[in-house]
């Protein structure tokens, strides 16, 4: 795992010159100049890592240097994150119309399908049935599309609160359209005309009520009530602070099958794979002709989801933690004596969880926060080669502040989710 900030260098690469796009209908000027506030960052960090760009009057006092360093680094975090805001508007947007020509280009695809198969079978009522429920399909969720235009058209509702793409309502969703699919398909089957008397008028009619057969409607029912359990289970464990959830930036494909750090996660991995599969059986039951898939492979793969969704949500109820401190130490310097803790005095605090996955930008990490008694003390950003030192997921380095009386103290962590550690108490000396 790279160290905290790491993420910030991501789009920091290409060519920066010029200003980009000025016709303000598209997104290539907030690109450009997202572009040079990451590579600005990138580089003001590393000249301070390399102990340049310090004014001379702070380098005699080492506190002194790394709080104004942490604070110009804070700043200049801050503009980055304004830049980042301005292109996930213009970036919404270009999902809200690719997602569109993904709707209406699987339409396309379906009809070139149906026509070449139709070669040497000639047009059937099933054809025109399933053409009929895809167009349908594909107007309401033009229409979801505009609705929710400004927050990424039919991406929205899979969206959670996090800013993340959610496996369990992305599953939900997708299942929710095999329905209609199969029951707008059944429906058309029984109202359109049909022409010359042949056994496979009635096609549409036999595929939408076998896809939408008992072992169909327990998977329905089984990843319906999933998304709706997963999300009460992180809700409530986000208020009692067992878990931490800092918001994206925004949605990414890869939070389907991966942790809030990116990393690949094997529970919702396996969950999406097993409904895609599932899925695609069951289009296969309404697209294809009759028998093509035995009607005994439906408890089968109904079996299959139920047991998929109970790992799924096992792994929800076990996730993330809250931060917890294991010990609290005065940091000494080389040379320095051996010392209790004194008003004035560095201290590093030991644990886990104090940079919570998803949280390691710099704006992010510039939020955490030490109590030291009744004193909030932000935690200086100390900028290290390709990132920070501190703070770390497992350490902390803080300064003691003056006014802190000798005696038994307090100490508790809040990072940037907001979840706070049990208190710790430790003994500052005079």
């Amino acid at each position: 795992m790279g160290a905290p900030g790491a993420s910030v260098t991501s789009g920091a690469g290409g060519d920066l010159g010029g200003e980009g796009c000025r016709c303000g209908k598209c997104g290539h000027g907030a690109r450009a100049a997202h572009r040079k506030a990451v590579a600005a960052f990138v580089a003001l960090r590393e000249e301070y890592a390399a102990g340049r760009g310090i004014p001379a009057g702070l380098t005699r006092s080492a506190g002194a240097a790394r709080q104004w360093i942490s604070d110009e680094l804070t700043l200049s975090a801050r503009t980055l994150t304004e830049h980042a805001a301005a292109t996930r508007t213009t970036w919404l947007d270009s999902v809200h119309r690719g997602t569109l020509r993904a709707l209406w280009g699987a339409v396309a695809a379906l009809l070139l399908g149906q026509a070449l198969t139709a070669v040497g079978d000639g047009w059937t009522a099933h054809r025109t049935a399933t053409l009929t429920a895809a167009v349908a399909l594909a107007l309401g969720g033009t229409v979801t599309a505009w609705r929710h235009r400004g927050h990424g058209g039919v991406l929205a509702p899979l969206t959670g609160e996090d800013q993340r793409l959610s496996t369990s309502r992305t599953v939900a969703a997708g299942w929710f359209g095999v329905a209609v699919f199969a029951m707008l398909t059944a429906v058309a089957g029984n109202v359109l005309p049909g022409g010359a008397p042949h056994p496979s008028e009635a096609d549409a009619a036999l595929a939408g009520r076998a896809a939408l057969s008992p072992p169909m409607l327990l998977v329905l029912l089984t990843v319906c009530g999933t998304a709706v359990a997963a999300r009460a289970v992180v809700a409530a464990r986000v208020r009692a602070g067992r878990l931490q959830k800092p918001a994206a930036e925004r949605p990414r494909a890869v939070d389907l099958f991966a942790d809030d750090a990116g990393r690949a996660d094997l529970a919702a991995t396996q969950y999406l794979l097993v409904n895609a599969a599932v899925a695609a059986l069951a289009l296969t039951v309404v697209i294809g002709p009759p028998g093509l898939v035995p009607p005994s492979a439906g408890w089968v793969t109904a079996a299959l989801v139920v047991v998929s969704a109970a790992g799924y949500l096992a792994a929800k109820c076990d996730e993330g933690g809250r931060p917890v401190i294991l010990s609290v130490v005065r940091a000494r310097e080389p040379g320095d004596l051996p010392a209790p803790i004194r008003p004035g005095d560095d201290i590093e605090i030991r644990g886990t969880g104090f940079v919570p996955p998803g949280a390691r930008t710099p704006d992010l990490l510039a939020r955490i926060v030490v109590r030291i008694g009744a004193v909030h003390v932000p935690v200086p950003l100390v900028p290290g080669p390709g990132g920070f030192t501190n703070p770390a997921d497992a350490t902390l380095t803080v300064p003691v502040p003056a006014d802190i009386e000798p005696g038994p103290t307090e100490i508790r962590v809040i990072t940037a989710s907001g979840a706070e550690s049990a208190g710790w108490v430790a003994e500052v000396g005079e």
